[in-house]
């Protein structure tokens, strides 16, 4: 259900075979998923990395039959409670320039934008804003 969500949800998805090493082999990434009720079935995911003291968000999506229902800000804020929980406040994530509704959604949880990060997508080479959540108090 994730790679299906993630090749609905994105340009240039991630492969299988890139879940499986963060699954399975790459001991720094957690990931969450929402589920529907009632049925269990996965409408949306968030990964993060965690490093020394700080948690990267590396991809979120939300199935688009099901966005503009919270679903994404709850799976951030599993992501921004996990971190917490594991002793880490420092949050960061880049997200394209033009996803504007993701940013707004960013900034309501306490994500500020810290920079750009030219040319940052490979498929088409838009920019990047570089976004931070520092500390539980945002």
């Amino acid at each position: 259900a994730v790679i299906a969500i993630e090749k609905i949800s994105f340009n240039t998805p991630w492969s299988r075979y890139l879940f499986m090493i963060e699954l399975h082999e790459n001991k720094r990434a957690r990931y969450f998923v929402a589920k529907q009720k009632p049925g269990g079935k996965i409408v949306g995911y968030v990964g993060i990395w965690l490093i020394l003291d700080e948690a990267h968000i590396t991809n979120i999506a939300v199935h688009p039959k099901f966005r503009r229902k919270g679903i994404g800000e709850k799976l951030m804020l599993a992501a921004i409670d996990y971190s917490e929980s594991q002793g880490i406040d420092s949050i960061t994530l880049e997200v394209r320039v033009s996803n504007t509704i993701a940013q707004n959604l960013y900034k309501k949880l306490g994500f500020v934008s810290m920079g750009v990060r030219p040319g940052y997508y490979h498929d088409d080479g838009e920019d990047a804003v570089i976004m931070w959540r520092i500390g539980s108090d945002n």
